[in-house]
This record gives structure tokens, sequence and C-alpha cells, in this order.
């Protein structure tokens, strides 16, 4: 019993210590400052930019933001569900598990992507190890990275937009001013 509250003690150590780091690392990325690996990732984000014909000094508004998401979702959605609909075919199904059906397949797709990972079946008995590792996992990262990204877009809305937002309360109206820095 002592081991697993020592356990539990060094996480909640780690984790804190981390989170001011990682917290730094954070606002850096945001504002657009180097970091200690501005040198390795740099290179490659050029890369993909130019591949993409990408111009990174522009700016996007809310529509692209919104579209950009959408496609971007639906890309997934459609990759997940395939991998789901045909794994029986594919590599990596050592049980030879049959194909899931397409209705239990766009459910688990849209739970996935949606972050919501809804399971309607038992993982093991039902998706191969590749729908898992290459679907499943794929799609966790994914779906959280793609609400980061929508969070840190809505943030830097509110940031630098120029507005009066009008709330009314019991004793009024309060106005708060949002202003670009």
């Amino acid at each position: 019993m002592m081991h697993i509250i020592l356990q539990y003690i060094i996480y909640l150590l780690i984790l804190v210590g981390l989170a001011v780091p990682l917290g730094a690392y954070i606002r850096k990325i945001m504002n657009g400052e180097k970091t200690f690996l501005s040198k390795i990732l740099s290179p490659v984000e050029k890369g993909i930019y130019r591949l993409l014909k990408i111009n990174e000094s522009e700016e996007m508004n809310w529509k692209q933001y919104a579209k950009s998401v959408i496609v971007f979702s639906l890309i997934g959605l459609a990759f997940l569900f395939m991998l789901q609909v045909i794994q029986g075919a594919l590599p990596g199904n050592p049980q030879k598990l049959s194909n899931i059906k397409w209705d239990l397949a766009f459910n688990t797709a849209v739970s996935f992507v949606t972050n919501t990972n809804w399971q309607a079946y038992s993982g093991e008995s039902t998706l191969s190890y590749l729908t898992q590792a290459v679907g499943l996992t794929v799609q966790n990262f994914i779906s959280a990275a793609t609400g980061i990204a929508v969070l840190f877009a809505l943030i830097r809305g509110f940031v630098r937009s120029k507005t009066d937002l009008k709330i009314p309360d019991k004793y009024g109206i309060l106005y708060i001013r949002f202003q670009y820095k």
C-alpha cells in the first residue's frame, strides 16, 4: 500500500514539475518565439508549408479556420471509417477479425474524431491491431490536437479583436472592451 502512495506522490511531483517548463514552452510557441526545438522543427515546418503551398506569414480569418477544421476532421473520419470497414483485408490482423459493419464503423469514427471516444464493442475482439494502432490511437492524438488548435485560434481571436461586448447583468449593462495589441 505504501509503494502505491509513493508512486502517486512521485507522479504528482513530476506532473507539477513539468507544468511550468511546458507552460513556458507553449507560451513561446503561441507568441512565435524560438525554442530549443526550433532548429529541428522549423525546417520540417517550412518544408510542409512549401509542399502545401502555404504562406506562413498570411493569417486566416474565422471562416478559413472553420473550413480547415471541418475538412481536416472529415478526412480523419473517412480514413478511420474506411480502415474499419476493410480491416479484414488489411495486414495487422492475426486474429483474422472480420470487417466492421458500416453503422458501427461510422459511429466509432465519429466518436473518435469528435474526441468523445464512445465504444460500443470490445476492442480486442472486434478491431485488429492495425485498426487500433493506426486508426484509434492516431485519432486520439489528432482529435485532441485539433481541439487545442481551435482553442488557440479562439484565444487569438479574443486577444486580437476590437469590439465592445455588452453583457446584461442585474445592475444594467456590463461593457467589456477587447482591443488588438
